[in-house]
């Protein structure tokens, strides 16, 4: 394993934002790459990354070429391991191709055709340069800079490293496969692919498969950036639960049982969870990431799941099943989020030809 040493990237901080990153940011991105160092995951395989055909050492290389435009880049398990347990909550691939459109390629491992997919990235631990006066200001209350953790292609990544100074640490690679969503997350610093959180610590049977379509949608949510990383991975591996404890997700995340219940706290309090008192569980509030049906008025319809937490759950899983699974009768594409017609746009636009 090949750590990226911090005076590589202290010097691409500098050639990226030249005399803003000063003595304070230089401090700065000291404590937050040595505090990423001590935060350890199981590592699942080395990555090598191409862009454009041409290989480099780091993904920091990358970005520190700005002749490189990265139109297509690939991310290679070098050695992938074979198919078992140690893929626990993923889907084994080899290699991954991702284009500047947002569209990717995952290859099996073995060879085969690859599936196309869509991908989107999200920032995990980052740092972000700001110089003393940015931070002073910020913490007076005056304007911070805005980052939203949701990346459109690996592209538009690279961009945004070169303009506003980033310097990832961590990234996931959301793959959204026809019938559901897996997310892959990189250790850039030290050119990982690593394994799953749950792996080993939750289940398996515990996971309840949701669509690529409500995952989206959660992770549209995340992706504004106003939510703190703890509070992101929890509500992530609640949604896909029919609801944990606070003492099973700080065993998944292998923190202090105290700091993971504030975070589901904060989930609640935000409308994106339940607390069941009586058994002590969380459970994820599926109707907080679609639009609320509006009556006549234009006033939100009343709830129809009750007060009961458990059957306002089940009742949002029947109903974000039955909109992943709409489709139009004539030409089996699946209807978009929020049709009420029987037909989609284009066979209804034939239909009314006709």
């Amino acid at each position: 394993m090949s750590v990226v040493p911090l005076p590589e990237l202290d010097k691409l901080a500098h050639s990226l934002a030249q005399e803003r990153h000063d003595t304070f940011s230089e401090r700065a991105l000291g404590r937050a790459y040595e505090e990423y160092l001590a935060r350890r995951r199981t590592p699942l395989a080395p990555t090598r990354t191409k862009a454009d055909g041409r290989e480099f050492s780091s993904f920091y290389d990358l970005v520190a070429d700005l002749k490189a435009g990265a139109e297509t880049m690939e991310v290679r398990l070098d050695p992938p391991p074979p198919p078992g347990a140690a893929w626990e909550f993923l889907r084994p691939f080899e290699r991954i191709l991702f284009a500047a459109d947002g569209s990717a390629e995952v290859y099996p491992i073995g060879g085969g055709a690859p599936t196309r997919v869509i991908a989107r990235f999200l920032l995990r631990e980052h740092y972000l340069l700001r110089t003393q006066a940015e931070e002073d200001q910020a913490a007076g209350g005056g304007r911070r800079i805005s980052l939203p953790t949701t990346i459109r292609s690996w592209h538009d990544g690279i961009v945004a490293c070169r303009t506003l100074g980033l310097i990832p640490f961590s990234v996931a690679m959301v793959i959204y496969y026809p019938d559901e969503r897996i997310s892959y997350e990189l250790d850039l610093v030290r050119g990982l692919l690593q394994a799953d959180v749950r792996a080993g610590r939750l289940a398996p049977p515990r996971r309840v498969h949701r669509t690529s379509r409500l995952s989206w949608k959660v992770d549209r949510v995340i992706g504004r950036g106003d939510m703190p990383l703890l509070a992101a991975r929890a509500l992530t591996v609640l949604v896909e639960s029919q609801g944990l404890t606070a003492l099973e997700m700080a065993h998944v995340f292998g923190g202090v049982r105290e700091t993971v219940d504030s975070a589901l706290q904060g989930l609640a309090a935000q409308g994106f969870a339940t607390y069941d008192r009586r058994t002590g569980t969380y459970r994820p509030r599926l109707d907080a990431f679609a639009p609320p049906v509006l009556v006549a008025d234009g006033s939100p319809a009343p709830s129809t799941g009750g007060s009961n937490p458990a059957l306002r759950t089940s009742v949002q899983e029947l109903i974000a099943a039955a909109d992943a699974r709409a489709s139009c009768p004539l030409c089996g594409d699946p209807l978009p989020p929020g049709n009420h017609g029987i037909l989609c746009a284009r066979c209804a636009a034939e239909v009314n030809a006709g």
